[in-house]
């Protein structure tokens, strides 16, 4: 069967046009250090990496929740063991004060301190964050936590309000905290038998109080009462330090996830540069040699297929 010189042109050119357009992929593979350039080259890897990367971006949003909400509870847990400390004192004075050595003039004093450490806490209750938001007060996170009200009283004006943060698929912690909870009321027993709540700082207030009146059986009520606000708080700062290793075990496994992920991801994905770079060499041999063997052949003529 005779070859047209047309149709053996035609044959190199296409190729060199192979070659060519193998070496520019590879080329490029080589520039932007991935495997897959664009969606149609690969159809199945592509979608792979598509989805991978879903999945990790899911998980560093995770990640960066965590890291929010783990500074909002570090700043909860400061506030909260600063009061537990503070309380502790009030119940140290309080079983001082029920000493019936101390004179009304020694009660008094001891009031003047108790007082302070009040407004101490209060302030603390009253914490806010870098953004100005009240740490304490629910979701109505513009209000302080506890204000006074036209009567003078000392009121909780928060809600109660948590709201959890995603941290994982099918896992959530608390990111805020109702001031009642380490600010608690506690239950006090009239002398008819009867009972009520008292708010924190009304206790504290009560405490007071009495130290101003030498109210013997009043301070003895207040030993009782600044110990039980003391375990509130102590069972604040636990739920805290629960929720803080949460966040920390939770850190951790994202943390394992997101590597494995990217390494399976670099697997589908980057380019193996000693690869690559040997197919460049390959390919740009072929070319070489199709191009040097079509400058042959076109130069040859009639004359020269006769001899």
């Amino acid at each position: 069967m005779q070859v047209s010189t047309s149709l053996m042109f035609d044959r190199a050119i296409a190729r060199m046009g192979v070659t060519q357009d193998r070496l520019s992929q590879t080329q490029l593979q080589l520039s932007s250090g991935k495997q897959v350039i664009k969606p149609s080259d690969a159809p199945d890897e592509s979608a792979t990496i598509t989805r991978m990367k879903s999945v990790i971006e899911r998980q560093e949003s995770y990640l960066d929740t965590m890291n929010t909400v783990k500074d909002k509870l570090a700043q909860q847990e400061t506030a909260a063991k600063s009061a537990n400390d503070i309380v502790i004192r009030i119940k140290e004075l309080a079983v001082q004060a029920a000493n019936d050595t101390n004179s009304p003039a020694d009660r008094q004093y001891i009031g003047i301190e108790v007082r302070e450490l009040r407004d101490q806490l209060l302030s603390l209750a009253n914490s806010q964050d870098v953004n100005g938001n009240y740490i304490f007060s629910g979701s109505r996170v513009a209000k302080p936590a506890f204000a006074t009200d036209a009567g003078g009283q000392l009121l909780y004006q928060g809600d109660m309000t948590v709201s959890p943060a995603g941290v994982g698929d099918e896992r959530e912690v608390p990111t805020n905290r109702p001031g009642v909870n380490p600010f608690g009321k506690i239950i006090r027993t009239a002398e008819d038998g009867s009972r009520q709540g008292v708010g924190f700082f009304q206790a504290i207030d009560d405490f007071a109080a009495a130290l101003d009146a030498n109210d013997s059986s009043a301070i003895q009520r207040a030993v009782g009462e600044t110990g039980t606000l003391q375990e509130s708080l102590s069972g604040s700062l636990a739920a805290i330090g629960a929720s803080m290793n949460t966040i920390d075990n939770q850190t951790a496994l994202t943390e394992e996830t997101l590597l494995r992920l990217k390494g399976t991801l670099s697997k589908v994905e980057d380019v193996d540069y000693t690869e690559a770079i040997t197919q460049m060499n390959k390919d740009m041999l072929a070319l070489e040699a199709a191009q040097s063997s079509f400058a042959k052949i076109s130069q040859l003529n009639l004359f020269d297929y006769i001899r």
